[in-house]
């Protein structure tokens, strides 16, 4: 009992120093990201998911030191892609991913116009609307969790009550009939946006 106490203060000890040596790293204070660190305390975890923790109270500490590891995960990898790519560069590519592809020599508009139907990333729903664009959002959410190596989160019938509940939320807040949904990944999460269309 008390060596799973002693794991589990490890793993948290260990999650905060390779947190504060990325900082360091992004920060400018260190040349090179902690890679070994990391793939040791990677390493250790899936050691101790393998073991049996039959104490409940255990058993939701690892699992909450493991999600917040995953979320300084996913936000390293986002960070390493700007820095790579350039904070510009980077939102330029996501904008492109999920719209129409412009021509790479075109100057991008300063700020994008969601009315504009040649760029407009937003999925309509009007009354009566058949399954293709359900389709469409269930696809493009696909596309964002793959882009990240992951599965979807929910089926395609989730995501359809989900669609409808809010399709009925902003009709009858804002007294409109087409409710316009769009995809997008903020700090690795894949969100569901919607807007009212006033037709």
């Amino acid at each position: 009992m008390i060596k799973q106490d002693e794991e589990l203060d490890k793993l948290e000890e260990d999650i905060r120093r390779l947190k504060s040596k990325y900082d360091q790293f992004f920060s400018g204070i260190q040349k090179v990201p902690p890679s070994q660190e990391r793939r040791n305390l990677e390493v250790y975890l899936h050691e101790l998911g393998k073991l049996k923790m039959r104490d409940n109270g255990r058993r939701f500490r690892f699992n909450q030191l493991l999600t917040r590891f995953n979320q300084f995960r996913e936000l390293w990898g986002r960070k390493m892609r700007e820095r790579e790519e350039g904070p510009v560069d980077f939102r330029r590519r996501q904008v492109a991913l999920s719209g129409p592809v412009e021509p790479v020599e075109a100057a991008p508009p300063p700020t994008p116009r969601v009315t504009s139907t040649a760029s407009d990333p937003y999925v309509r729903m009007a009354p009566g609307s058949n399954g293709e664009q359900l389709k469409q959002l269930y696809d493009e959410i696909r596309h964002e969790h793959l882009k990240q190596g992951k599965q979807p989160n929910l089926t395609y019938e989730q995501l359809s009550v989900m669609v409808q509940k809010q399709t009925e939320l902003v009709r009858s807040r804002y007294q409109v009939n087409t409710v316009a949904f769009r995809v997008e990944t903020v700090d690795g999460k894949v969100k569901l946006k919607a807007k009212p269309i006033q037709d």
